[in-house]
């Protein structure tokens, strides 16, 4: 076996870890620590948002620093960091602290998912990076389907601090598969003795290259701020739904806890294909069609759960959402790698990730905020299908030139 899967698989679990784990479980422990420490829906929008405001500075430094360091260094730091804040954040007892260690978890969540998608480039050639992206953001749904079932368990088992157990839990095993991940990872396939992955690119981006530099090269680029504008939409509109669906069903839906976190189970265990699914369609009908496909099928998912208002119409809107989850991760890392090369890859996408980051770090300020104002989730869930059938009809236009200077870039006119 090509250790290029060997990658991937690590990959997946770095998604898991990260994603999963440490930025997604927290919609699963919302309910339960709103309480706990007495939080208004706009305090606990704002701690997500906190998870954000660390990402951001984080996943456009980590891609650079994984430039000059390498990735699996960098990796290995963030992860270690991300499961000391995750296990404190349990010992939280104001809005102050938990805002403050949901900032580093954010930071290190930044600083380790960026390198990650970004070793596609090296690994992987163009016709089947899509699809290693897809498998290595499949870790996302396997994440949400682990704690959409030992999670709801911990918090109801441990009586009012079962949430503090659930941050402690989380917290332990990003901890101690941080070391696992680094003894798996390669930064190039030279370090195994073999090549890329379905053959060699056609262009070779070679090299030394350092942060001034490869800042020049990146942010010169307009399809680079044009594929940023659409990873914002995704962002600001996918974490709405992620952060309040839980609140919203145990709420407004009516649900118990446990039903609640059943549904957030569907939710993730179908999100596990969505990376694969999403990245084999961009690889096989192009980027740009792929991506605004996804974004329709993720607006519908939002309707449907605020239009079918009973447990069929909220499996059906988690299952839709789920399968179509990780699009935006796996879609543009790999026209980041087609667009940019490997030298530059991991520069770019924490240039588009920073915007991305933005994205989701207003996205729970804003749902909370119009919670509170209006009193329901239905605007909330119908604010983030408007933005994301928005993206969908600027995927068309925006990402044509990125998949044209792609394929200049695969034949070598540069």
């Amino acid at each position: 076996m090509h250790y290029s899967w060997i990658i991937a698989c690590t990959g997946t679990l770095v998604l898991m870890l990260t994603t999963g784990f440490g930025k997604l479980s927290y919609s699963l422990i919302l309910p339960s620590m709103k309480s706990g420490l007495a939080l208004t829906y706009t305090q606990a929008g704002l701690i997500g948002t906190a998870n954000m405001v660390g990402y951001l500075p984080l996943a456009l430094i980590g891609g650079f620093v994984a430039v000059r360091f390498g990735s699996r260094r960098t990796i290995f730091i963030s992860l270690m960091v991300m499961g000391i804040s995750l296990f404190l954040t349990g010992l939280s007892h104001s809005f102050a602290f938990a805002l403050f260690m949901r900032c580093i978890t954010g930071m290190g969540n930044g600083a380790a998912v960026v390198p990650m998608m970004a070793l596609t480039a090296p690994w992987f050639c163009t016709r089947m990076r899509g699809l290693a992206a897809g498998i290595i953001t499949a870790g996302i749904g396997i994440g949400l389907s682990l704690g959409g079932l030992f999670i709801p368990f911990l918090v109801t088992r441990f009586g009012p601090d079962g949430w503090r157990y659930a941050w402690f839990v989380l917290g332990g095993i990003v901890f101690a598969f941080s070391f696992v991940c680094y003894a798996f990872l390669r930064d190039s396939p030279a370090e195994k003795g073999t090549s890329m992955f379905g053959g060699v690119e056609e262009r070779r981006d070679r090299g030394a290259v350092s942060f001034f530099s490869a800042w020049a090269e990146v942010t010169k680029r307009k399809e680079v701020w044009n594929l940023a504008v659409l990873y914002f939409i995704f962002g600001f509109s996918y974490i709405i739904y992620m952060t309040f669906i839980v609140a919203y069903l145990a709420g407004e839906g009516g649900l118990a806890p446990q039903a609640a976190g059943k549904i957030f189970a569907v939710l993730g265990l179908a999100s596990i294909v969505s990376g694969v699914l999403w990245g084999w369609i961009s690889d096989s009908i192009g980027r740009r069609y792929g991506l605004a496909l996804a974004y329709v099928t993720l607006a519908l998912a939002c309707l449907i759960c605020v239009f079918w208002r009973s447990s069929a119409g909220y499996y059906l809107s988690a299952t839709v959402f789920g399968l179509t989850l990780a699009c935006g991760p796996s879609i543009m890392s790999a026209t980041i790698g087609d667009l940019m090369g490997e030298r530059l890859a991991p520069a770019a996408l924490g240039v588009i990730t920073l915007v991305f980051g933005i994205g989701q770090a207003l996205g729970p300020f804003v749902g909370g905020w119009l919670k509170d104002s209006t009193g329901t989730f239905a605007g909330v869930f119908m604010l983030s299908a408007v933005v994301l059938l928005t993206g969908a009809a600027g995927a068309l236009m925006l990402m044509k030139s990125a998949e044209v200077q792609a394929v200049r870039n695969e034949r070598g006119e540069g």
